[in-house]
């Protein structure tokens, strides 16, 4: 049997797993919190005071924290690429409304709160250049990216449980901050984010530890590769309007590195949380290449560790066009 189908056999087992999956790591559209629970609401008569208390509270956000939100936000604004991508899966391309389908369309509507939220937020603070934003997530979603996982779900899957915890770190730390500056409800935003990205990251972290019980070598190996490969963020082809190319994304990282709220070293204790998590140390019944493909990742996260400690972040910011510093202050 090739490779291909024996991974499309896969798929086919977790398939019948599908509702107890969404039963364990997604939540009903009428328990889910919802943009509107945390935003200045339209239809109270305060409305007015309540966006200019919003307004006030985000005057004391410094520079690289507004770059890190926005660009947090339009990763998460992209959301049309993600899902079409996801649909395209070997296993999960069907027309029909089979198991995967229900899955990814049930993840995307969770996902589809986080850039509502987020932007209404930046729409109400003042402090950004909303048409800007907007013309970089068209850009975003007309471009498209290439993750280098193709329609392979082992691939697919390990990208989607690094991807999902390194937004929850993001999420969680930009929380961290905006409470810091007394933001509180920006604070609580990015906190029901994270959780929600948690719950997420233990979902796609699941299905890749079932398909190691069925599949290990090719599960190792795939693992590997995207490893091997690294992972490209969603954000990794962002550009400025005006921009002929994806340029944006080493400027966006230099300042949510800058701030702590995504770094080389999350990069790496993520790797080594994947790792711990799949008990790749432990996992039997390997081919000679599997064998070594484990060897290959048991010692990459010291690697990448000693790399990361080298790594120089410029002191000096790049200046957007989705946040003019004359709107920070």
């Amino acid at each position: 049997m090739s490779i291909q189908n024996v991974r499309l056999e896969v798929m086919q087992f977790l398939e019948k797993r599908i509702d107890s999956f969404v039963d364990e790591f997604l939540i009903p559209v009428e328990k889910i919190w919802q943009p509107t629970d945390l935003l200045p609401d339209s239809q109270n008569e305060n409305f007015y005071e309540e966006v200019k208390e919003l307004r006030e509270i985000a005057k004391d956000l410094p520079y690289d924290f507004w770059v890190t939100l926005v660009g947090d936000t339009i990763t998460e604004e992209a959301l049309p690429t993600y899902e079409s991508w996801l649909m395209d899966v070997e296993g999960i391309d069907n027309v029909e409304r089979n198991g995967w389908s229900k899955w990814i369309r049930q993840w995307t509507g969770e996902e589809n709160r986080h850039g509502d939220v987020l932007n209404k937020y930046l729409y109400l603070s003042g402090r950004v250049n909303m048409r800007e934003v907007e013309m970089t997530t068209q850009h975003l979603i007309n471009d498209g990216f290439d993750i280098g996982t193709g329609r392979d779900p082992y691939k697919n899957f390990v990208y989607t449980s690094f991807q999902e915890l390194a937004t929850y770190v993001s999420h969680n730390r930009v929380a961290q901050m905006a409470k810091k500056y007394g933001d509180n409800k920006l604070s609580k935003m990015c906190r029901l984010i994270a959780g929600d990205e948690m719950r997420h990251h233990h979902a796609y972290s699941e299905f890749v530890t079932q398909i190691f019980k069925v599949d290990p070598s090719e599960m190792m190996l795939a693992f590997q590769y995207m490893m091997k490969h690294k992972i490209i963020m969603p954000a990794g082809f962002l550009r400025e309007s005006g921009q002929k190319i994806s340029s944006a994304f080493e400027q966006f990282s230099d300042s949510a590195q800058r701030i702590g709220v995504y770094t080389a070293a999350d990069y790496v204790e993520i790797m080594q949380k994947l790792i711990e998590k799949w008990e790749i140390d432990k996992i039997g019944g390997l081919t000679d290449e599997a064998e070594k493909a484990r060897d290959f990742l048991m010692k990459l996260p010291a690697r990448m560790a000693r790399v990361s400690e080298r790594i120089v972040i410029p002191e000096e910011g790049h200046i957007f066009k989705w946040v003019q510093p004359a709107l920070i202050k």
